[in-house]
């Protein structure tokens, strides 16, 4: 486990705004491990493709990294994720899915109960 104050030393370097109030808001619902994996380097985020989305667990899923366009998902999921490539954007939208920001599922779901965190 990773301390607060550790992650507050790690969002300094973050330049993205939209960054440090998704780790900001997960430090304050005590979400320290998603807190954990958005204040890590970019070099350690992670690039989901739909195929992985596809088979994964849960409804309600959140990618600490890029959603690629790679495959097809053919299930009604919720993804949140810090990027999406046009083209798994298009396709998620087609499939009927919630494409949103980690903020705004924060903010929707501050426990983050029932969702899975790739």
């Amino acid at each position: 486990m990773i301390s607060k104050t550790k992650i507050s030393k790690r969002t300094k370097a973050k330049t993205n705004p939209e960054i440090m109030e998704a780790i900001n808001l997960a430090k304050k619902n005590d979400l320290l491990d998603l807190a954990k994996k958005l204040s890590a380097p970019r070099s350690q985020y992670r690039n989901v493709n739909l195929d992985e989305l596809e088979k994964s667990e849960g409804d309600k899923i959140v990618v600490v990294g890029k959603v690629l366009g790679s495959g097809e998902i053919k299930r009604k999921i919720e993804v949140a994720a810090l990027g999406f490539s046009d083209s798994a954007k298009d396709s998620l939208n087609k499939a009927g899915c919630d494409v949103k920001s980690i903020k705004m599922a924060i903010e929707k779901n501050p426990k983050m109960e029932g969702v899975t965190i790739l």
